[in-house]
């Protein structure tokens, strides 16, 4: 497998990204038909999203080819296909499918060293992949987990908070997303962060924001009920507490990207010294008051700072608001940041961070690999490669995940 040969073919196509997806995905149902029911077809808007991150996550692999920590990425991507039964000739027909489509984008571009190439590095992609398959079958671990609905709090039209009791226990990490699917509506699948640390009776809360035209979360938020029963997915993303105990924490949270930040204050003792930045659109959007308020009671040396726009003033405002406050205050030297929310904020506030004197290392949040247009969050490590319900190789949260 030859990285120069990758990308300077991939660069080639990515130039015809658009012809390149949708000869993707005819080669692939007029070859394959029996896997197109394991799309969703009757969602076109979901499909054409699903269009744009195909070329954005095979962007971020391409940029990834030689990081040690790949192989262990592309691991518990396999583990999180099993949640749409994916089989190892469901695999080899995707990689087909996706050389066909390289090959005819490329054009004269395409030469035998381009397909000896592409044909290696997928293979190598999904033996890896179906190695991590193999091993959470191995361990017991379900393709994907049942859970109750046993309680539903709505913000507004556009939240709601969702408590979840798994019919099997769900071991994770405060920190962590999973993925999520309704049953009625195969194949489309999430990711939202975790708003709490592991509870004694097992129980997991989602904030789920309603994305305009997003047909899961417009689901989530103004249909579910108490009692219905979703799926959840492997738990995911790197978001988790690794800070000394000694050592003082910033808490930057935007929108639902405070659920993974909530899980994380939980875990924090009273002699835990950090600060929480919470940002919202405008202040109907600072939905869970009443949880911070019992956060603070029980952290005496937590500082918390909300940040919002100006009435009447626009939402982006409260992004400048922020990083006024944060140029405001001291000990940057001193503090781990963990980050979570929208992921251009995200990047700003990562690329901002050291000028105020934090280190780069020390900056937490979870990976995040360019979405395509459209998409208003990052994806997870499950939702990575293709971010599809594609029985083949592909899609946290984070997103690494959806806060």
């Amino acid at each position: 497998m030859d990285p120069d040969i990758l990308r300077s073919s991939f660069a080639v196509v990515e130039r015809r990204a658009e012809f390149a997806v949708k000869y993707f995905y005819s080669h692939l149902f007029r070859h394959h038909p029996d896997v197109r029911g394991l799309f969703p077809l009757d969602f076109p808007e979901d499909m054409e999203r699903q269009r744009d991150r195909l070329f954005a996550a095979l962007t971020h692999v391409m940029e990834r080819l030689e990081d040690p920590k790949l192989p262990g990425y592309l691991r518990e991507l396999g583990r999180d296909h099993r949640k749409y039964l994916a089989q190892p000739d469901h695999y080899a027909a995707v990689g087909a499918s996706l050389i066909a489509a390289f090959a005819v984008a490329a054009g004269s571009a395409w030469s035998a060293e381009a397909e000896k190439a592409w044909g290696e590095a997928y293979g190598a992609i999904t033996n890896v992949m179906l190695q991590g398959a193999w091993e959470s079958q191995h361990e017991g671990e379900p393709p994907w987990w049942d859970a109750e609905v046993t309680a539903r709090t709505r913000y507004g039209d556009d939240l709601v908070v969702l408590t979840l009791r798994p019919h099997q226990r769900l071991r994770y990490s405060a920190g962590q997303y999973v993925s999520l699917n309704a049953p009625h509506l195969p194949g489309i699948w999430r990711p939202y962060s975790l708003a709490n640390a592991p509870r004694v009776d097992h129980t997991v809360d989602l904030h789920i924001s309603r994305v305009e035209n997003g047909v899961l979360s417009t689901a989530l938020v103004r249909e579910t009920r108490e009692g219905d029963v979703l799926r959840l997915g492997a738990p995911g993303g790197g978001l988790i507490m690794r800070t000394p105990r000694e050592q003082p924490l910033t808490f930057i949270a935007a929108g639902t990207g405070w659920a993974p930040v909530k899980a994380l204050l939980q875990q924090l003792d009273a002699t835990r010294e950090a600060r929480l930045f919470l940002v919202a659109r405008d202040t109907s959007y600072l939905y869970d008051r009443d949880a911070v308020e019992r956060l603070q009671a029980r952290l005496p040396r937590l500082a918390v700072t909300f940040i919002t726009p100006a009435p009447g003033r626009p939402k982006a405002q409260a992004t400048e608001r922020l990083l006024t406050a944060l140029g405001n205050r001291a000990g940057w030297t001193l503090h781990d940041v963990y980050l979570a929310g929208p992921p251009k904020l995200v990047e700003e506030i990562s690329a901002t961070l050291p000028a105020l004197g934090t280190p780069p290392e020390r900056i937490f949040h979870d990976v995040l690999p360019p979405t395509g247009q459209g998409h208003p969050r990052p994806l997870g490590t499950a939702e990575w490669l293709l971010n599809r319900p594609q029985p083949a190789w592909h899609n946290p949260s984070s997103r690494t995940p959806q806060t």
